[in-house]
């Protein structure tokens, strides 16, 4: 039995883990000033990352019905949700390669069967 309001929690939960994830990886291409400071930035998030992934894995496994695979594939869907867009706005690579939209759409079709097939 699928519960929809964990679910959305989960993939909210999802959302803020990657949107972490990619700041502490990626800030040190964001400004020169940051490239020998973002590790700290990395050490600093590694804990909320990890409790972050810890409730938005418990919420998507209970939402999905009690499927690990469920909620893996909800946290890569809305990973290749998220880092295409901080990539394209913050550090100006193009998300609108063909590629990377058959990936983004990808990852969409992976979140909604997910969610949608009982």
């Amino acid at each position: 039995m699928y519960d929809s309001k964990k679910v959305l929690i989960g993939i909210g939960l999802w959302i803020i883990l990657h949107f972490m994830i990619w700041w502490s990886t990626n800030l040190q291409f964001v400004r020169e000033y940051w490239r020998d400071k973002a590790l700290y930035v990395s050490l600093a998030l590694a804990i909320p990352i990890t409790v972050t992934a810890f409730f938005a894995t418990r919420f998507t496994y209970e939402g999905l019905g009690d499927t690990v695979w469920g909620s893996r594939f909800v946290a890569f869907g809305t990973s290749y949700l998220i880092f295409p867009i901080l990539t394209w706005m913050v550090l100006k690579e193009s998300m609108f390669t063909p590629k990377t939209l058959l990936c983004i759409a990808l990852s969409l079709l992976i979140v909604a069967i997910q969610i949608l097939w009982k």
